[in-house]
């Protein structure tokens, strides 16, 4: 049973993953953030700093694994979207 647990969790890191990246690369290259909800990204960005925590506690490698990547990119365009609202370049 642990091991279909493991594929099932390695399978939903994956999927994860490949779901979010390309939006957040997409984000990071162009830097245009006006379709992004700031609270929004930033209750996924505490979501996420909560399921690494989890994933340590209970050593749920995928746990950890996923919501880091995601955890590190929230970071990042909350910093990117932040910058934008300051300098007047966000549309939104």
């Amino acid at each position: 049973m642990e091991l279909w647990i493991n594929i099932f969790g390695y399978a939903a890191t994956i999927c994860l993953l490949c779901g979010y990246l390309p939006q957040a690369i997409h984000t990071m290259r162009t830097r245009d953030t006006s379709g992004i909800a700031l609270p929004t990204f930033l209750s996924m960005g505490l979501g996420s700093v909560f399921f690494v925590v989890q994933g340590v506690l209970t050593g749920n490698i995928p746990l950890v694994i996923s919501n880091a990547v995601t955890m590190v990119c929230c970071a990042i365009i909350t910093a990117i979207k932040l910058y934008n609202i300051k300098t007047g370049r966000d549309r939104a």
